[in-house]
């Protein structure tokens, strides 16, 4: 299956566009309010993937594929997937498109998919490895004595606590 439908509906302009996005993710979520907050040349507007808003505006989409990849609607029935999904969304900001065009070439389509692939395996280890315990994840804070700190050009980092004073943290 391609990141696109092939449908006649892909030839006509593109006036909105609505992001399904998985609305317990952390990272989801934190994209969502990025998202709202640039300048859009088209529309963007923001739906819980899978909910029942989703189920009733989209009948014919598999829901539960849009929870684990993001998927973008059109106003004339285009979807887009994966990698898709985040071209077309950056397409739709002002201040992005340039980087959208660069993107949608053969190799920017390969650095944008390995982009989607990283959060994927992300988000994938908070769900469900050691640091989500087995569960569903989202909402957790980044604590500085845990040994994260957020730096304003950088955003959040992680460097493993020290074993200062004999006082080793184990798992």
């Amino acid at each position: 299956m391609s990141d696109v439908s092939a449908t006649r509906a892909d030839r006509v302009p593109v006036r909105r566009l609505t992001v399904l996005y998985d609305a317990e993710c952390a990272l989801c979520a934190f994209l969502r309010d990025w998202l709202v907050r640039q300048p859009q040349l088209v529309p963007l507007e923001f739906v819980p993937a899978a909910s029942e808003a989703a189920r009733q505006r989209f009948p014919g989409l598999d829901h539960g594929a849009t929870l684990d990849e993001i998927t973008v609607v059109g106003d004339a029935g285009q979807v887009y997937r994966s990698a898709a999904a985040w071209i077309v969304t950056l397409w739709a900001l002002r201040e992005h498109r340039p980087l959208a065009h660069r993107l949608s070439t053969p190799s920017g389509a390969r650095l944008a998919r390995g982009a989607v692939l990283a959060a994927a395996k992300w988000r994938g280890a908070m769900w469900g490895g050691k640091q989500g315990g087995g569960q569903q994840w989202g909402g957790q804070v980044y604590r500085r004595a845990d040994g994260w700190a957020y730096h304003p050009g950088q955003g959040w980092t992680y460097s493993a606590p020290g074993c200062d004073g004999g006082s080793c943290v184990t798992p």
